[in-house]
């Protein structure tokens, strides 16, 4: 059975960091690109990064220069670091695996996690 589970949200003040972590089971890690995704209250769910089995790396405008996510292929975890946070960062962040190459639409991805919830305060 594939389980993603993330980790790391929390409350921090605008200006502040966050590292959330996600960590694949029941896959062949290597094979997998997994992508980080958040939904605040009222609106849909959206891309924030993703990064494919090869290595290669997208971020979505909002978050490009501020959020760096990396893989650590020891540990089989994929990284989301969170720098220079503001409110409107303020969701709940979702991993999610799929084969091969990253995509940066939802429904590309084959399996999700619960989702961690990342609070910024002014």
């Amino acid at each position: 059975e594939v389980q993603l589970v993330e980790t790391g949200g929390g409350l921090v003040q605008a200006g502040g960091s966050l590292r959330l972590s996600c960590a694949p089971s029941g896959l062949t890690f290597d094979d997998y690109a997994i992508g980080w995704f958040r939904q605040a209250p009222g609106k849909e769910r959206e891309g924030v990064s993703c990064i494919g089995h090869d290595g290669s790396t997208t971020y979505a405008d909002s978050v490009k220069g501020r959020f760096t996510i990396s893989s650590d292929y020891a540990k089989k975890r994929v990284y989301l670091q969170m720098n220079s946070l503001k409110p409107e960062d303020t969701a709940v962040y979702y991993c999610a695996a799929k084969r091969g190459a990253y995509s940066t639409l939802r429904i590309s991805y084959d399996y999700w996690g619960r989702g961690t919830q990342v609070t910024v305060s002014l």
